[in-house]
């Protein structure tokens, strides 16, 4: 008799906590607000145009700003969508955190060259190839781009002399200037020596930059970088160097 009683009273209880651990999970979390956004920056080497500011002004004028409101409610993809739509802002990423905080991963869209152009236009080339607008604060060095330069020339031809010159140390280095000739003939103003270094059409341009890079060391090295006026690789396997006027 007695141990049915406890059997009893242990099923009872047994059945009283199984109600409780239910109806507690089965039970809605409290509201959480968001009380801040945190905001990671990519490639700030090469660009630092985006700010927690400005990212925080682009929600609010959006009307999505996610401080102050629910959690739950705060749309991760509506924020994605609507940053990467600026025009500086190549990808976003937003996720919520545990202790109420939005974070927002945003990649930046990176300049490789400045241009300004003798038809008045004035952009950045990104490295994908396309036009970014000209008050983008770039903190990176440039080559500048001038000339007669149309922005179909710019975005196919430059576009790719700008990839090499982003990964190429030495030449990213020593072109401060790219200047477009009629015809689209290319002159490149170097950062160390007195010299223009006349590349003619685009093509091969990397072949002929080896001539040159070959050139200075064997050749500016013994005589002095300041020789001669202008270095003529146009074209192939040869270079024609102009004397400086004395």
């Amino acid at each position: 008799m007695i141990k049915r009683i406890l059997l009893s009273i242990v099923l009872l209880l047994v059945i009283a906590y199984l109600v409780v651990a239910v109806t507690t999970l089965n039970r809605k979390p409290a509201s959480q607000v968001c009380h801040d956004m945190e905001l990671v920056i990519e490639d700030t080497i090469y660009a630092g145009f985006i700010t927690k500011k400005e990212v925080a002004t682009l929600l609010e004028k959006k009307g999505i700003s996610p401080i102050g409101k629910d959690l739950k409610r705060v749309r991760t993809k509506t924020l994605e969508r609507e940053l990467a739509k600026h025009p500086l802002i190549d990808q976003a990423e937003c996720y919520k955190t545990p202790s109420g905080k939005l974070c927002i991963e945003v990649t930046q869209r990176i300049p490789i060259l400045r241009v300004m152009s003798a038809n008045g236009e004035n952009y950045y080339l990104d490295n994908k190839g396309t036009v970014m607008p000209p008050d983008a604060k770039c903190i990176a060095h440039l080559a500048i781009v001038t000339g007669n330069v149309e922005k179909s020339f710019a975005m196919r031809d430059l576009y790719k002399f700008g990839v090499f010159l982003q990964k190429n140390s030495f030449w990213n280095a020593q072109i401060e200037q790219i200047h477009v000739l009629p015809g689209k003939n290319i002159e490149l103003v170097p950062r160390v020596g007195d010299h223009l270094i006349y590349l003619g059409k685009m093509a091969d341009f990397e072949k002929k930059l080896k001539r040159v890079k070959a050139f200075y060391e064997r050749g500016l090295n013994q005589v002095g970088w300041n020789k001669y006026s202008r270095i003529n690789v146009e074209f192939d396997n040869q270079i024609i160097c102009t004397k400086r006027e004395k």
